[in-house]
């Protein structure tokens, strides 16, 4: 007996002293979430009047995001994460896909748990356009390049409008202009790549991005015409321009200085991409920034390693393999591997051993050693869904087969928010604390587990006024069966689960810190 209680002891001192580590603020869900819907952060010439025969040209198009902040984490510093959504450059439902719009359940749930750890995240809208079914491939091309292109443009235009709205706009959201990334998902994942890389316009200018008009070879972006790499100039149509009309406005600039006349910074600490792929591998280079990416191998439209991007829903329904190919892009598996040989990644091998779990090692394993890479094995449906794709009730457009439930997504997005949290505290240097979180007496929550011992599911109750954030169940040797995240409620009605006879420890977590609790199951 007295050797069975010095185990216990030992168990409990070692789960509250892993319980130490690598919690608080950019790490665990703390805070309430507030959004504001349809912020202005610019205004840019769209062609889809054009493309749809509504309009002879070009018009101006409002930019709009939906700003998600936390609530009750009094920084007056807080670091931005700009989301941007897929939809393969067209509007929903065109596009064919189960998603396209800054308010995809997929984007809410993101942008809610970057919230929720106290970032101030955006989920931006920006402009969409180009013909999938031109009968010529090369125009279909070259509006496809043209519309990733614009994103680009648009993704910097929210960074400047953030930056200016911290020094010259009485700052609303409380954000530190100096701790801005970028996170994209699907299509959004090709602009994160590119604002992470893309420096100099003469980087475009290469064979794979040239194009035949009948008059000769032209890159298919032109600075004079597109407006340059920042979108800060103004881009115009020349005559003998496909489609649009010559003296067409393709470009406005947004928030170019500061009210003092200073230039604002396009510039961005770090990126994240789920999914999308890279122009080209050579504009990665020492100047490249820290980078998280998560990647399907099996991606059928995104190459995980090098390959040809195709656009899904754009051919012959009865034969994917028939989608318009556009050209060869660079994966999650080559960008790493391009920054672990320059040892951009290099500052996430300076993330201490934590718990709970950040999966570094369920990486690893997958991973080739490229810190910064998180391979997901999955099957996809017809439409190219994801694991992370989530599909709340009121999801415009649920695929054929879609996943049983919204479980599945949120257990994937536990993984990728634990994956990312302490890498993003690096990248960004938002001084996370990895070493002090407080281990807290149960009495002081009224936590109480009935029964105990049990047969069956427990319930896991505290005061109305300390909600539980997270609960870990250990077995005696100290192993993590499950991990409850986003409980959020002061009771929890914990399900057995075929946990065998014996003695069991819980890790609960709340806003103010932890407590370990005993249970026995018989």
């Amino acid at each position: 007996m007295k050797k069975l209680n010095f185990l216990l002891l030992t168990l409990t001192l070692s789960l509250a002293a892993s319980s130490m580590k690598a919690q608080g603020p950019y790490l665990e869900a703390l805070y309430d979430v507030q959004v504001t819907s349809n912020q202005i952060y610019g205004v840019n010439a769209t062609i889809l009047p054009v493309l749809f025969q509504l309009s002879a040209e070009a018009l101006p198009q409002p930019l709009v995001m939906d700003i998600y902040e936390p609530v009750g984490d009094n920084n007056d510093a807080r670091p931005v994460m700009l989301v941007f959504h897929t939809g393969n450059f067209l509007p929903f439902p065109q596009n064919n896909g189960t998603g396209g719009t800054k308010t995809d359940s997929t984007i809410v749930e993101l942008c809610t748990r970057l919230a929720q750890r106290g970032y101030v995240a955006a989920s931006v809208d920006y402009r969409l356009g180009w013909n999938p079914v031109d009968p010529s491939q090369d125009i279909r091309k070259f509006f496809l390049i043209n519309a990733a292109y614009r994103g680009l443009q648009d993704a910097r235009t929210a960074v400047r409008y953030m930056r200016k709205l911290a020094v010259d706009g009485n700052n609303p959201y409380n954000i530190d202009p100096d701790k801005i990334g970028v996170w994209g998902v699907g299509t959004g994942g090709y602009i994160a790549a590119v604002i992470a890389t893309l420096d100099e316009y003469q980087e475009v200018v290469i064979p794979k991005f040239l194009i035949n008009l009948g008059a000769g070879t032209v890159p298919m972006v032109i600075e004079p015409v597109n407006g340059n790499i920042w979108g800060t100039s103004v881009g115009i149509v020349p005559p003998g321009y496909p489609v649009l009309p010559a003296g067409d406005t393709l470009c406005y600039p947004n928030h170019v200085t500061y009210a003092d006349g200073s230039p604002i910074s396009s510039d961005v600490s770090m990126v994240v991409n789920n999914g999308g792929a890279l122009g080209d591998i050579s504009w990665i280079d020492e100047n490249t920034i820290p980078w998280v990416s998560y990647h399907v191998p099996t991606d059928p439209f995104a190459p995980y390693t090098n390959g040809v991007l195709t656009v899904p829903g754009t051919g012959d329904p009865a034969d994917p393999s028939d989608d318009f190919a556009v050209v060869d892009v660079s994966g999650s598996y080559d960008v790493q591997a391009r920054l672990h040989e320059l040892g951009i990644n290099d500052i996430f091998n300076s993330i201490p051993a934590w718990a709970p779990e950040d999966y570094s090692e369920v990486a690893d394993s997958r991973n080739n050693g490229y810190n910064g890479l998180f391979p997901f094995p999955f099957d996809g449906g017809p439409t190219g869904e994801q694991p992370w794709d989530y599909y709340a009730e009121d999801n415009p457009n649920i695929p054929p087969n879609p996943p049983p439930n919204p479980e599945r997504a949120k257990i994937y997005w536990d993984t990728i928010m634990a994956y990312v949290g302490p890498r993003a505290c690096i990248a960004m240097n938002l001084g996370c604390n990895f070493t002090n979180t407080k281990t807290l007496d149960a009495a002081t929550f009224n936590l109480k587990l009935a029964p105990n011992p049990a047969t069956d599911a427990v319930v896991v109750s505290a005061d109305a006024e300390h909600p539980m954030r997270s609960i870990e169940m250990y077995d005696a040797s100290g192993r993590l069966m499950r991990t409850y995240f986003n409980v959020d409620n002061n009771q929890f009605i914990l399900p057995r689960e075929g946990a065998l006879t014996g003695i069991y420890f819980l890790r609960i977590r709340f806003k103010e810190g932890v407590t370990i609790q005993k249970l026995i199951y018989r």
